[in-house]
């Protein structure tokens, strides 16, 4: 008897990938990520959410997290995804994610979880002060992906490894319960990372929200002047720029901004190289200042509009999580078929 691959998945290609409402987005999630969205909502059916779930296994005010979840939110809207095109949606107002969720807690394996990355770097040498939901984190992530059966989620790398660990719930859900089909097995579920932005006070860094000098990032609510004044007091070194991208390697503040120009302008880092090889960051920097407010100004403007109207961000959410829930509903009946859950 020989070994058979499993049948093919059959079902649409869907797009599914969320940011947690745990700070203000900067620019090097409107570029890995928000950017990426708003292009790939065109391409195929887009759900995008606020992973407000996720945001709580770690401690955040319930007197803030709302409209934090409305930020975020406007900064889908302000970059370019379209609530008629695609579905955007609370996480928390989706049950059937936390009920898959304890579905694929009974289908992983404890060991799975053990080799998570993440968890032991948040943890530290503390992990039993941590909550078990940043433990099972994973998982959760699992079930927001496989409840709409999404063939594609624009992560970091940073992720790959949770990605890795979805597979293979899918792959374990299906053998045990012999649906071979059911969930999409896909070994290159990622779309990249997209540009990786770092600090603009150290280029080993990747640009974070929870950095607490607010100069190692471009907020995305910032205005034309303080975006300006960050570029020209972004760490630098005192050399010219290369002329190729061999020669830039050992300098990550200045490959850090030319990679932001080439993102921002649609170029690849080459291109900016062979423009500006030869000149100082005195030259540089006033440039790269006028194209980052020309770009972001206006997100950071139509941000503000959009949160200016709560009610507005509202009515989008709640159609948003209406129309999740027509698509997951089904997933999750038809799971509950197949673990043979009473049914009355």
């Amino acid at each position: 008897m020989t070994d058979q691959a499993p049948p093919a998945f059959t079902g649409p290609k869907r797009v599914l990938s969320g940011v947690q409402p745990t700070g203000d987005l900067h620019l090097g999630n409107y570029l890995g990520a928000l950017v990426k969205f708003a292009r790939m909502q065109h391409e195929m059916e887009t759900f995008i959410f606020v992973a407000d779930l996720h945001a709580i296994t770690q401690w955040q005010d319930p007197k803030l997290l709302k409209n934090q979840v409305r930020e975020i939110a406007a900064a889908y809207l302000a970059s370019g995804v379209d609530p008629k095109v695609a579905t955007i949606f609370p996480q928390s107002a989706v049950p059937e994610h936390t009920e898959l969720a304890w579905v694929f807690n009974c289908v992983a394996r404890l060991g799975w979880l053990d080799r998570m990355t993440q968890f032991k770097d948040k943890a530290g040498k503390h992990k039993e002060r941590e909550s078990v939901g940043l433990y099972t984190y994973p998982v959760l992530q699992a079930a927001d992906i496989l409840v709409y059966k999404a063939t594609h989620v624009p992560v970091g790398d940073d992720q790959r490894q949770h990605l890795e660990l979805t597979r293979d719930i899918a792959a374990k859900f299906n053998h045990d319960f012999e649906v071979p089909a059911f969930f999409p097995l896909r070994d290159a579920v990622s779309e990249g990372p997209g540009a990786r932005v770092m600090s603009l006070r150290d280029g080993s860094a990747k640009m974070s929200k929870s950095d607490p000098s607010d100069n190692s990032r471009i907020n995305l609510t910032d205005d034309a002047d303080a975006i300006a004044q960050k570029i020209r007091k972004a760490k630098t070194d005192p050399e010219p720029l290369p002329e190729t991208l061999d020669e830039l390697k050992a300098r990550p503040e200045a490959q850090n901004l030319v990679g932001i120009y080439a993102a921002l302008d649609g170029r690849t880092d080459q291109d900016v190289l062979s423009e500006f090889a030869g000149q100082g960051f005195g030259a540089f920097k006033p440039k790269l200042a006028d194209l980052a407010v020309a770009k972001l100004g206006p997100v950071g403007g139509d941000m503000r509009r959009y949160l200016s109207d709560p009610a507005e961000i509202d009515a989008i959410l709640a159609a948003g999580a209406a129309h999740a829930r027509e698509v997951a509903a089904p997933t999750l009946a038809e799971v509950k078929k197949i673990v043979g859950y009473w049914a009355g």
